[in-house]
């Protein structure tokens, strides 16, 4: 196979910079990433890792991170985004069911697709956990689009037996067509299944319980759905499940939690909740622009992080709720849902959790969210003082300092810092103007 490289200051994680600190930060100012077929080679100085024959791609004032992984983004909702003045159930019902509804047209699943991984690598994402429909084809659509781009994704079609009209299965039919999807899907390509009843406002006890059965003959797959999101969420939940002890009680006695499972939202839970997911090993995704969007209410990382308890966590956009396709944008929303708390995220921290973070997360941190040799070669490259505003801003700035600077491009970037974005080795975007 040929080589070829893309040549900048490279940024990536070893670890968690919260516990680990800067010796967690790998950065190099004239570094290299060499790349054969879909794989990372090498990777050091310019000077030590470039030979002659590597054609190169070479961005002298970029920084070269990983690419970006989004662990809770909905394809089916990219008509919502921006849809004015609901909470989580009303939102429901007014725009996310109605535009789902449309999904059972295959024509409309692959058009959605296409659009919505562009939008993805256009925001510097190479690697996403997504939600399709209750439609079958929608996965087809979404999981084939995926693998004809090389790309690392985790889907599953959703499961819904009480749910509105036009988006329901059963628990049989839910369970089978899952099967079916897991059988053609999990493990071809970079493609991944993830069982996903919606929550369980629109999944029976029956159909939970065929969702941990599904988890339980398919080890190697995920679990997404969504907890604690919202208060009326939560006391419907109550009266669907009196028996249940709590909100996580009623997945948990459905098999449901474990190390592969990642549960959106988290943002109400008793004490008792953290201690299950701590104690499982289970992951409570954080997607602050829906959060506020939604007016759902505030994640609590520093609860979270208890040394006594902890829950490992993940961040998300969470898009049609959340507001935005740009993991940098979400990261600056999450600062400013800490900050109202009396907590604070730097930026180390945060482009930890957009890479290593999440990819250890899903536990293919041996694949992404990392420049290490071996790991597939999804990269993005992001431009600092890509707007006059971020020149402006960066011109008080030591160009030593790497946590000043990703501050500011975290807290004023957006999709125009993405300069371009590699999946498995091959450019899928680049900026144009």
């Amino acid at each position: 196979m040929t080589r070829h490289a893309v040549r900048g200051r490279l940024v990536w994680f070893t670890d968690d910079p919260a516990t680990a600190g800067a010796e967690a930060v790998r950065d190099i100012a004239d570094g290299a990433v060499v790349i054969e077929g879909a794989v990372i080679r090498a990777v050091g100085p310019a000077a030590e890792v470039l030979t002659p024959d590597i054609a190169v791609a070479h961005y002298p004032e970029a920084l070269i991170l990983p690419g970006l992984i989004d662990t809770h983004i909905h394809y089916a909702q990219t008509r919502v985004i921006g849809s004015y003045g609901a909470q989580l159930l009303d939102w429901l019902t007014r725009y996310t069911f109605p535009a789902e509804r449309r999904f059972a047209d295959p024509a409309h699943c692959a058009s959605v697709a296409r659009f919505f991984l562009a939008e993805l690598f256009r925001n510097g994402t190479t690697a996403a956990v997504v939600y399709p429909t209750v439609h079958g084809h929608s996965v087809d659509a979404l999981c084939g689009a995926a693998e004809a781009q090389g790309m690392r994704l985790i889907a599953g079609k959703i499961m819904m037996d009480d749910g509105p009209e036009g988006l329901r299965d059963t628990a049989e039919s839910g369970y089978r067509e899952s099967k079916a999807l897991i059988e053609r899907w999990h493990g071809r390509g970079r493609i991944g299944y993830a069982v996903t009843p919606r929550f369980a406002v629109t999944s029976s006890r029956a159909q939970l319980e065929a969702a941990g059965a599904l988890l339980a003959e398919h080890p190697g797959c995920w679990l997404q759905t969504h907890l604690s999101e919202n208060r009326a969420e939560i006391q419907t939940v109550a009266e669907r499940f009196p028996e249940a002890r709590d909100y996580l009680d009623v997945y948990d006695r459905a098999g449901l939690l474990g190390p592969r499972s990642l549960f959106g939202h988290c943002i109400h839970l008793s004490a008792a909740e953290r201690q299950r997911l701590s104690e499982t090993g289970s992951v409570a995704v954080f997607c602050p622009t829906s959060n506020l969007f939604i007016g759902s209410g505030l994640f609590d990382l520093r609860t979270m992080r208890d040394a006594a308890c902890p829950v490992r966590v993940a961040l998300a956009t969470d898009v049609g709720g959340g507001t935005s396709y740009s993991l940098i944008r979400t990261a600056a929303e999450g600062y400013k849902v800490l900050q109202l708390q009396g907590q604070s995220w730097p930026a180390l921290e945060a482009f930890y959790a957009m890479t290593l973070g999440n990819a250890r997360a899903l536990g293919l941190e041996a694949e992404i969210g990392t420049l290490q040799g071996g790991a597939h070669a999804d990269l993005v490259v992001l431009e600092p003082g890509a707007t006059p505003a971020l020149a402006h801003r960066l011109e008080a700035i030591d160009d030593d300092t790497l946590d000043e600077r990703l501050f500011a491009l975290m807290t004023m970037g957006d999709d125009r810092a993405v300069a371009a974005t590699y999946v498995a080795g091959r450019q899928v975007h680049t900026r144009t103007g």
